[in-house]
């Protein structure tokens, strides 16, 4: 059984609040629910045990500490063979926040965050383009983040059921 079909309509509910506002209290959610507060504990405790929750994090305005660039670059190889090692050696760099092992034309896909076009610069020189393995990089800077929203879980799932 797939660890999406343990869950039921309640626990969806639990988590599509908690996705809007993960500091909401328990108990307002259960009083909006209906159940006591101590089932939403008891559900969320399971779907940590399950890794469907996997922690909560602070989401911060980047800009607004002063890292005004954010690039996502595709990142060629020499031969995909080489990946987890690339990874490890990006992951070892604070810039990079997001990185994806992909299909198509980059073997990988990262999201960077930088202060400005010269941090961009250096990193990119004196970091990325000298890990071994990595071929050449794309970057492409976003101007404008148009759409960034949790997963929409709630009428999505034709298998889930409707049990409480």
């Amino acid at each position: 059984m797939s660890k999406h079909s343990e869950l039921d309509a309640l626990d969806l509910k639990i988590l599509s609040m908690l996705m809007q506002n993960a500091k909401r209290p328990y108990t307002d959610i259960a009083k909006e629910l209906f159940v006591s507060g101590g089932t939403i504990h008891v559900r969320m405790k399971k779907m940590e045990e399950a890794g469907i929750v996997q922690g909560q994090h602070l989401v911060i305005d980047p800009a607004k500490l002063g890292y005004d660039i954010c690039a996502f670059l595709g990142i060629y190889l020499d031969k995909s063979s080489l990946y987890d090692q690339v990874a490890r050696d990006l992951s070892n760099i604070p810039e990079i926040v997001d990185a994806h092992y992909t299909t198509g034309l980059y073997n990988i896909f990262a999201k960077i965050i930088c202060r400005d076009t010269t941090h961009l610069r250096q990193v990119l020189h004196d970091k990325i383009q000298n890990i071994p393995g990595i071929q050449r990089t794309e970057t492409f800077i976003s101007l404008e983040e148009s759409i960034n929203r949790p997963l929409a879980i709630l009428n999505q799932r034709p298998d889930a059921p409707e049990k409480t």
